[in-house]
């Protein structure tokens, strides 16, 4: 967790959901009494009640559209009716499933604490005690031998809640106000609290429904925050208020006018400027403060274009910009703050084709740049003073590098992450000048545990239309690679999201059983660059998926996976390409995981009602548009079920979810279980407490990842309870 003056959110990754079966080259799903009792059960039949959707001319008709009335009993009984039958057609996994949330939790160590960093005259961390889900965020003044002060104790605060989330955590200019925020119910409408850390008491100040993204300004009373559209969540309003006063004479300070961008608020690494920030997915734009002066007027750095996008930061007498001006890859420029606009920007680092600037970290003496080339991470340390560049050497054909917390500035010592497939989270502090590397913490795995026991490779499958995809591969040494063990492939590949090969700890459970586990970094995502996401969206779109269905088959062919025991899996906008991977291929897979899947695409995109739709246009196309609306249509998951044979599927959804509504996955569900030829389990998996990211606390959301490894297992025929580690 981090915890700067600048806003952190806290967020909760997806967890996996599961159940099992047993597999033996036919159709049988199950055995005995198992078969008997499933075959038994029937599954939920959802009402139809047709809605007619017209545009362009073209004519769709819904029959599921009445579950989008969360407040409606009937919606509410059917998704607990789904439940139901989840509940019924796993049972006879239940005993896998403790079996397996004992051993994941087994390797947590429990009493764990993040590695400190200095910010100030603080050293700040976090820590976890044994039985407990949340952190316990502290600090010491001085030293690492002063005494703890305890800031927040998340367990105290989510005591009664059966989901809860911190936000926003920012401390004051003078290191004495905490700003936090929480939600209780997954939904993304935080409340600001605030705590003074002098005395331990909470302050009267209390800012109710709006995102947790705050920064102070630098006199100690005055902070700034976002707030949503109560109906369409985007973040589109930034106000300031002054502690001790009440919040209905807070001023509204921006209000963005598109609502096909998000405005947001953070403070410069050197803490002299608040700077407000609008994006969309195509543009941006920034305006800024001096931050010893809340009350003046923010100043916009580089009025927004369409197709420039740019980020800053601020060291001395200039703005350094990162930006896609005249730069496919992105390059670094800087802006002297007296004249901030791009005509007066000056090049610091050039452009390249063959290398995408994905960040940069400013340090007194050094500028760090975080750059991807053929598909990897690599950190480039470059001094000020014109000496010798240099990369670091990370040393494996997988993994994943990042700049970590580095909040001051006069040091020459870069703190970075780092993470394999088979190397767990690690934190090193790199002196910049000696180029020694001191390794501070590695996430201890308690169990048995020994990396040499893994094996991680990088390989890269051609697509249908010449394109190398690479591929990250991770199992379990003397695993036959002889196209006899199942294989799990993981893809997201959109909003230029990379997906990273880094390590889980739950993931040992399945590669400790043989299963081989694999990343596919399809077009979408930006692994090789900026075009490589230019070729994942908007009307190239279908190359996500079929880049995925390739890997998949290269895979095969590979002899990496058995061809009768191939998993699929993806969330949220990965949820759609399992969507459309399972329409276009239903024969390629034993099973697919669909964790809250965006797979009413058309629809919700002609919604300018739901939830942050207007700012997805630029991904996806505005389907107003009949070009956009015809190619969303032809690969749309809802708008494309058909009556044929579906694999083994897990749906899972959260009735608060905010960013897919709940009702995208339960209508589907409903759509392939009224129309598929075949009855291989569908199962749809609803959290009536939580939202987007499932359950909270570290401990209890293993619960449904042991519950999505059984499934899998089970599927593929893996009847031992017991990994095999000899």
């Amino acid at each position: 967790m981090r915890l700067l003056r600048s806003s952190l959110l806290l967020g909760v990754g997806l967890t996996l959901f599961g159940c099992e079966s047993t597999y033996d080259g036919s159709t049988t799903e199950s055995s005995g009494s198992n078969t008997a009792n499933m075959a038994s059960m029937e599954p939920p039949v959802a009402k139809t009640e047709p809605v007619t959707l017209e545009i362009h001319g073209d004519v769709r008709t819904d029959d599921y559209f009445w579950l989008r009335e969360r407040e409606d009993p009937e919606v509410i009984a059917y998704l607990e009716a789904e439940n139901e039958y989840m509940e019924a057609m796993t049972a006879h996994t239940n005993d896998l499933q403790e079996t397996l949330f004992a051993e994941i939790v087994g390797r947590i160590k429990q009493d764990d604490s993040s590695v400190p960093y200095k910010d100030g005259a603080y050293w700040y961390y976090t820590r976890y005690e044994e039985g407990n889900d949340y952190p316990i965020v502290a600090r010491k003044s001085g030293s690492l031998e002063a005494q703890e002060e305890i800031m927040i104790n998340a367990n105290e605060l989510a005591e009664g809640h059966e989901f809860y989330s911190i936000g926003g955590i920012d401390v004051s200019s003078g290191d004495n106000i905490l700003a936090y925020s929480q939600d209780t119910v997954g939904r993304r409408f935080y409340t600001v609290r605030f705590k003074n850390l002098d005395t331990g008491k909470l302050l009267d100040d209390v800012i109710p429904d709006v995102t947790g993204n705050v920064a102070w300004a630098n006199d100690n009373k005055t902070i700034f925050y976002t707030k949503q559209d109560g109906e369409t969540l985007l973040w589109n309003k930034i106000f300031r208020h002054e502690l001790g006063t009440d919040i209905s004479e807070d001023v509204l300070v921006y209000e963005e006018p598109d609502d096909t961008f998000s405005a947001f608020v953070f403070k410069t690494k050197s803490k002299d400027f608040v700077i407000i920030g609008s994006n969309q997915t195509l543009s941006s734009e920034y305006r800024f403060l001096d931050a010893t002066d809340p009350t003046g007027s923010f100043e916009v750095i580089q009025p927004r274009e369409e197709n420039h996008e740019y980020s800053v930061d601020h060291y001395g007498n200039y703005f350094y910009v990162r930006t896609n001006w005249n730069a496919t890859n992105f390059r670094l420029m800087r802006a002297p703050i007296v004249i901030t606009d791009k005509t007066h920007w000056e090049e610091v680092i050039p452009h390249r084709d063959d290398v995408f600037l994905q960040g940069f970290e400013i340090f007194k003496d050094h500028l760090v740049l975080l750059e991807r080339f053929d598909g990897l991470r690599q950190l480039r340390i470059r001094p000020w003073d014109g000496s010798a560049e240099h990369y670091l050497d990370f040393g494996e054909p997988a993994y994943r590098a990042g700049i970590s917390i580095n909040p001051e500035f006069d040091t020459q010592i870069l703190r970075y992450s780092y993470t394999s497939m088979t190397t767990p989270n690690s934190t090193y502090d790199y002196d910049m000048v000696t180029r020694q590397k001191t390794l501070l913490k590695e996430q201890e795995i308690l169990g048995g545990f020994d990396k040499s026991d893994y094996v991680t490779e990088r390989i890269f499958a051609t697509a249908r239309d010449g394109a190398r995809v690479p591929v990250s591969i991770v199992y379990r040494e003397g695993t036959p690679l002889d196209g006899t063990s199942p294989l799990l492939l993981n893809g997201y590949g959109s909003y230029g999201s990379s997906r990273e090969a880094t390590f889980s700890s739950p993931r040992l459970s399945l590669l400790d059983r043989g299963v081989v586990f694999a990343i596919a970094h399809i077009r979408g995502g930006q692994e090789m660059g900026r075009y490589w996401y230019e070729d994942g969206k908007l009307l190239k779109k279908k190359n996500t998926f079929t880049d995925f269905i390739d890997v998949a088959e290269h895979l095969i062919d590979e002899k990496y996976a058995d061809p009768e025991r191939l998993f699929a899996e993806g969330g949220s906008a990965g949820g759609l390409l399992m969507g459309a991977v399972t329409n276009m291929r239903p024969d390629l897979w034993r099973g697919v995981f669909a964790y809250v899947p965006w797979v009413d695409v058309v629809t919700t995109m002609l919604d300018d009602s739901i939830p942050l739709t207007t700012s997805e246009y630029d991904e996806w196309g505005d389907p107003n548009v009949k070009e956009y609306y015809d190619y969303m249509l032809s690969y749309s998951p809802y708008d494309n079920v058909e009556a044929k044979d579906y694999p083994n599927m897990l749906v899972t959804t959260g009735l608060h979810d905010s960013q897919v509504q709940y009702w995208e996955p339960a209508k589907w569900v409903a759509k392939i279980r009224a129309l598929r030829t075949n009855d291989k389990r569908l199962i749809l998996k609803t959290n009536m407490e939580a939202g987007h990211g499932g359950a909270t606390g570290r401990l209890k959301r293993h619960k449904e990842t042991a519950f999505e490894y059984a499934f899998l297992m089970d599927l593929a025929g893996i009847h031992s309870i017991h990994a095999d580690t000899d």
